[in-house]
C-alpha cells in the first residue's frame, strides 16, 4: 500500500499532532511507531539449515519534539500521563494520529496510534546565556499503530493550530527556580540541567491476541542540578553539611520546589515543574583554573521523589 497519493519523491516537510480527533498542532522531529516481529531460530535438522519465523508484532515508540503554541489536549495528556493509579488504569492513555503533510500543508498520510501510553518527558537544560528556541521531548508507546493514506487535504486554519508568535515564547534563558529556604542561592542559577521523566511499560501476553496489551509500571523521577555563583552559595554549603555531613536527612530535611519555565518577557510562566522531598547529595565548584577570569560557581545534585507538571494558559494555542 503507497503511503501518499503522491506519485512523485517528495522531501520531508510538516508533522502534525492529533489526540481523540482534537488537532494538537506542529511538531519535529518525528520517530518510530514502526511494526516489527521478532525473528524465532528454530534448531537445526537433518537439512542443516535453521528454519526461521517471526513471532508476535510489537510497535516501536513514537517521539517527537514540540514547545509552546500546542493544543490543551496535549498539554493535559502530560499533565496526567504519568499519574495513573490503580484504581485510574485508563488514565493517561490516548489515541490519536501523527500526520504527515507537505509544505503546502496538504495530507500525504498518517500514522495512527492507539492506546498510547507516555514513557518519558524530557525538559530542556537551562542556560541563561542561551538564545535558541526550547522544545520538550515526548515519548509514548502505542499498544499497534496503522499507517493510512491522506486524503491529499489541507490542515490549517481553523482545523489546525498555528501560532508562530507563541511557538517562540519559550527560551532556555528564561526560568525562575524557587527551593524553600534557598531562595538566594536559586537567585542566582544560571544553569540548570535537563530533567527527563521516565515511565517503564510492561507487556501482557494475551494467547488469543496478536498485539500484546501495555500497563505502565514505575515511573523514574531524575536528579535537579543546578550551577549557581559561589558567592551566594552559602546556604547550599549549610544545607549540605547538615543533610549529607551531620546525617540529618530525614524527610522533615528535604525540601519542595518548583521550576518556572518563564515567557520572553520573564514574567509569564508557560510551564511549571513541582519538586517534592528534594535532598541534597553532592555539592562541588567549577574546575578551578588560576588566573581564568569566569564567575566563581558551584554546582549542586539533588534527588527527587516526585515532579509534576502543570502549564498556563499562556502556553497553549488561541
Amino acid at each position: 500500500m503507497p503511503i501518499s497519493t503522491n506519485q512523485r519523491a517528495f522531501g520531508q516537510g510538516k508533522y502534525g499532532l492529533e489526540l481523540d480527533n482534537v488537532k494538537c498542532g506542529w511538531v519535529s522531529e518525528v520517530d518510530g511507531g514502526h511494526a516489527v516481529a521478532d525473528v524465532v531460530v528454530e534448531k537445526m535438522g537433518s537439512d542443516h539449515l535453521q528454519k526461521k519465523h517471526i513471532g508476535n508484532v510489537k510497535y516501536e515508540e513514537i517521539s517527537f519534539k514540540c514547545g509552546t503554541g500546542m493544543s490543551k489536549a496535549l498539554y493535559e495528556w502530560i499533565d496526567t500521563g504519568f499519574n495513573q493509579t490503580f484504581n485510574q488504569p485508563g488514565r493517561g492513555r490516548q489515541n490519536g494520529a501523527i500526520l504527515f503533510a507537505d509544505y503546502d500543508y496538504k495530507e500525504l498520510s498518517r500514522l495512527n496510534f492507539f492506546f498510547a501510553i507516555l514513557t518519558e518527558l524530557g525538559m530542556p537544560a537551562l542556560d541563561a546565556a542561551s538564545k535558541d528556541a526550547a522544545k520538550m521531548t515526548i515519548k509514548f508507546k502505542p499498544e499497534y499503530t496503522r499507517r493510512v493514506i491522506g486524503q491529499g487535504a489541507k490542515i490549517t486554519g481553523g482545523m489546525f493550530p498555528i501560532d508562530a508568535k507563541k511557538q517562540k515564547l519559550w527560551l532556555p534563558s528564561n526560568f525562575r527556580l524557587r527551593i524553600d529556604g534557598l531562595e538566594e542561592p536559586c537567585s542566582r542559577v544560571n544553569k540548570i540541567e535537563a530533567l527527563t521523566i521516565k515511565q517503564k511499560v510492561t507487556e501482557n501476553a494475551v494467547g488469543e491476541m496478536r498485539d500484546y496489551e501495555q500497563e505502565p509500571t514505575s515511573v523514574e523521577v531524575p536528579n535537579l542540578v543546578i550551577t549557581t555563583a559561589e558567592s551566594h552559595a552559602g546556604p547550599l554549603y549549610r544545607w549540605h553539611e547538615d543533610f549529607v555531613i551531620n546525617g540529618n536527612c530525614g524527610e522533615e530535611n528535604e525540601r519542595g520546589g518548583t521550576l518556572e519555565y518563564l515567557a520572553a518577557d520573564r514574567k509569564t510562566v508557560l510551564f511549571t515543574l513541582t519538586f517534592k522531598n528534594l535532598g541534597i547529595f553532592k555539592l562541588a565548584p567549577d574546575k578551578m583554573e588560576a588566573g581564568a577570569e569566569g564567575i566563581r560557581r558551584v554546582k549542586a545534585e539533588m534527588y527527587c521523589e516526585d515532579i509534576r507538571f502543570s502549564y498556563s494558559p499562556a502556553a497553549v494555542f488561541g
